[in-house]
């Protein structure tokens, strides 16, 4: 069922070759958005576009390493002015505080934060020129709960 609330409007959703994000892409374009899906997996982007094509919507793949900032930076330059960001990507490496390793943990935190923050500092004041735009950043009862191993997975989605 297509209700075309979002006809005209264009809709980023990070991590959309998957899950959550998948789910988000396939309703934003049932719901007549233009949905670019970002992913870091061509093929598994392909499929979601795919799938959105062939129910009638419109839909193309951004690939993108949201762990590195230039990549982030190109992805938002590439992309243009969109009037809906999804911050759905995400990595969640779990492990003793004591013993976590400093380059995981840099990497959780340049893709779970870092990126979110940046797409959103790229994206955000178009929004607010045209007067209108949603923004939504998934998060994780992670970041409210305490879990055993998860401390810097719960620190990135305490920080989102």
């Amino acid at each position: 069922m297509s209700r075309n609330n979002l006809a005209g409007q264009r809709a980023l959703v990070t991590g959309a070759t998957s899950g959550i994000g998948r789910a988000v892409a396939l309703q934003l374009a049932r719901d007549g958005a233009e949905v670019l899906v970002h992913g870091r997996d061509a093929a598994r982007g392909a499929e979601t576009v795919e799938e959105i094509t062939a129910a009638g919507g419109k839909a193309s793949f951004v690939a993108a390493d949201l762990g590195d900032a230039a990549d982030v930076q190109r992805l938002a330059r590439e992309v243009g002015d969109v009037d809906i960001l999804v911050n759905n990507a995400g990595i969640a490496l779990f492990g003793p505080t004591a013993e976590f390793d400093v380059s995981a943990f840099d990497k959780m935190f340049a893709s779970n934060v870092r990126a979110p923050f940046f797409l959103v500092a790229a994206f955000a004041p178009g929004m607010a020129a045209r007067g209108h735009g949603s923004i939504v950043s998934v998060s994780s009862m992670a970041g409210g709960v305490g879990l055993v191993g998860g401390a810097a997975y719960g620190a990135t989605k305490a920080s989102l």
